[in-house]
């Protein structure tokens, strides 16, 4: 199985990755997992990769689309993988699509897990960490038993800037400027899934994986 996993930031992609993985027995890659494995096995292109990166530059799709290609070959893919991270923009889509047809193969799904935007915000803007242990709690999903106080330590509770309701209304708005065109991209091709993502981490997985048996 040959996935694509797409989904805004606080859809649950991780947790959910694991289960698609699990059931499959394939690898699930991430962007960064690629280009730290690259970094640490000294490839020519991971060492290409590391000049932009020191620099503080976005790596040049011909090269990420090459390190994509370069852990696609190795012995645990040799039955699938659930891509994720990659692609972000049409043109990362057609890259990928060439070079799953150079490879003989092509993706069996795109699978997309939709949460309505007040869901994501609530989920993002309302978890905390504890500054001393930094135990991760949640407002509304998982509080503490003393508002603001860490049940383990005692340690103050705090929010982090990236989980503000600014800065989280931000990061879905860059999300869904870059993916409304892969959406459109995959469903034109008839290798779109969307899911619903709300429910509990149970029943999004069964929704998920009952989609994939249909393929």
């Amino acid at each position: 199985m040959r996935i694509v996993l797409l989904g805004p930031p606080g859809a649950g992609k991780g947790t959910q990755a694991d289960t698609i993985v699990k059931a499959y027995g394939i690898p699930h890659i991430s962007t960064g997992d690629m280009f730290r494995a690259a970094l640490k096995e000294g490839t020519e292109l991971g060492m290409q990769a590391k000049e932009f990166m020191d620099a503080g530059k976005l790596v040049p799709d011909s090269l990420t689309i090459g390190i994509v290609k370069e852990r696609f070959l190795k012995a645990d893919c040799e039955n699938g993988f659930l891509l994720d991270g990659f692609p972000r923009t049409l043109a990362q889509a057609d890259a990928l699509d060439l070079m799953l047809e150079q490879l003989s193969t092509q993706l069996d799904a795109v699978l997309n897990i939709d949460v309505p935007t007040d869901d994501l915000i609530t989920r993002l803007t309302g978890r905390l960490i504890c500054r001393q242990c930094q135990t991760p709690y949640h407002k509304v999903f998982n509080p503490s038993k003393q508002n603001g106080v860490c049940d383990l330590c005692g340690g103050e509770l705090y929010q982090r800037v990236d989980d503000s309701e600014t800065t989280v209304t931000a990061r879905l708005e860059v999300y869904n400027r870059q993916t409304a065109p892969l959406i459109s991209y995959y469903a034109n091709s008839n290798r779109l899934i969307t899911v619903c993502g709300k429910g509990s981490v149970e029943q999004v997985g069964q929704r998920i994986l009952a989609a994939l048996v249909n393929l």
